[in-house]
């Protein structure tokens, strides 16, 4: 399959992120009409009858309904009532990833494939990717794991051989998240006279956020991995689920508790976008699983939280409760970044939305059509790389992805965006 070189030619009310500092909190987002040739492409989307890679499939049909999605997995009954409820562009292909064969045979006749068969924790291979790179076929996926995102960056020569375009890391945190990043740093460096110093990453989600068993396996696997943060250029070591802060997700959500967590995002916009102090935390609701979650790293030995198979049996006891207690939380969600500069400058992007199991489908098909467009250069990229997703293509991506939102801000200073800001006098906040 040729590579895609299709033309960015798209419609779509301007949104100046960096010199209007502007924000939108409305569900109402201007059509941005595509290619007739994006919209005839064929999109595998693996992990297609879980709840990420349906709120995917849902999202893609939504946003461009003549594009073909084929649902990938194994559950044919889960997998055909989704296609049937997609319509008559769709269907089902039952795909074992674990299967180099059955991968490779699903991706000959596609243009793109989204892989959302997490976990992704303690994978040992990148066997979509390769499978992808060995087809020629495009590639997204929604890797939330450090370890698995810079396995997929040494593929790198391979897939620059094969001219096959691959992001990593490409869902809603990360992914809409170091996009949000790279450009409040790039607001900042373009006025020329400000250095970009500590870059943080809160993230807070009511309980499972309706995501379903993997979300909630993630979260237990990554309760078992020490945490990787950077200080001023030195990179250090904190344990999972510590250092908690009480931060401000502006409204709607207010104040939540968030607690270090070891998340790829933190490496590479450290390595990529130049910033020497670096961490990302998250929290969730009731306040119990905080407490929960924070008990589990002290009593539960970090080898049986690295281990899969474990970590898949206790989710198989705690998610019928889950499911209950998700159905009184809500599954709200709601992501801040915030910059701060040398000269003391602070800016923040917030994103929050009601429901994340709709939300994370609609960032992941924001990358897959920046794909499709032909934004993404040969080779594998993160997010906020520009030949990942180049700068002019980010103001798009931002777009789509907060979709739905009931909160979207970029480029604010805190006490803007924050539910109770504090005057010091003389109308300064802080």
């Amino acid at each position: 399959m040729a590579p895609l070189s299709l033309p960015l030619n798209l419609k779509w009310m301007p949104l100046n992120l960096r010199a209007t500092a502007t924000a939108t909190s409305t569900n109402k987002v201007p059509e941005m009409p595509l290619p007739e040739k994006i919209c005839n492409s064929r999109v595998l989307v693996l992990g297609g009858t879980g709840r990420i890679g349906g709120s995917t499939a849902v999202a893609l049909s939504n946003l461009c309904p003549d594009l073909q999605i084929l649902v990938a997995g194994r559950n044919r009954e889960k997998g055909e009532a989704l296609a049937a409820k997609l319509g008559s562009n769709s269907g089902f292909t039952r795909v074992d990833i674990d299967d180099v064969n059955s991968l490779e045979t699903a991706l000959k006749d596609v243009d793109l494939v989204v892989h959302a068969a997490g976990p992704f924790q303690r994978a040992e291979s990148c066997n979509v990717l390769e499978a992808a790179i060995n087809t020629k076929t495009a590639y997204v996926d929604v890797c939330d794991d450090t370890s698995y995102a810079w396995r997929a960056k040494s593929l790198m020569s391979r897939a620059l051989a094969a001219s096959v375009p691959a992001i990593t890391t490409g869902g809603i945190y990360p992914g809409v998240s170091n996009v949000m990043a790279a450009e409040l740093v790039r607001a900042a460096e373009n006025e020329g006279i400000d250095k970009p110093e500590r870059l943080r990453f809160f993230y807070y989600t009511a309980g499972t956020g309706g995501a379903g068993p993997t979300i909630l396996a993630t979260s237990f696997l990554l309760l078992g991995e020490e945490v990787v943060a950077y200080n001023k250029g030195e990179k250090i070591n904190l344990k999972p689920y510590s250092g908690m802060l009480n931060v401000d997700f502006g409204k709607g959500i207010g104040k939540r508790d968030v607690y270090l967590l070891n998340l790829p995002e933190v490496r590479s916009a450290h390595e990529i976008l130049g910033v020497p102090t670096v961490s990302a935390r998250f929290g969730t609701a009731p306040f119990f699983w905080n407490w929960g979650m924070e008990a589990m790293t002290k009593f539960l030995p970090s080898e049986f939280l690295r281990d899969r198979n474990k970590v898949r049996k206790l989710v198989e006891i705690f998610d019928p409760f889950v499911r209950v207690m998700d159905g009184i939380a809500g599954e709200r969600v709601s992501m801040r970044v915030d910059l701060e500069c040398a000269s003391g400058r602070n800016t923040v992007g917030i994103f929050s939305h009601r429901r994340l199991s709709v939300s994370v489908g609609i960032a992941t098909a924001a990358f897959a059509l920046a794909v499709l467009e032909g934004s993404t250069q040969p080779g594998v990229w993160f997010p906020e790389e520009p030949e990942g997703l180049p700068i002019e293509a980010r103001e798009v991506l931002l777009k789509r992805a907060s979709q739905g939102t009931f909160n979207f801000v970029m480029n604010k200073s805190a006490w803007m965006i924050e539910t109770d800001p504090k005057e010091i006098g003389f109308g300064i906040y802080i």
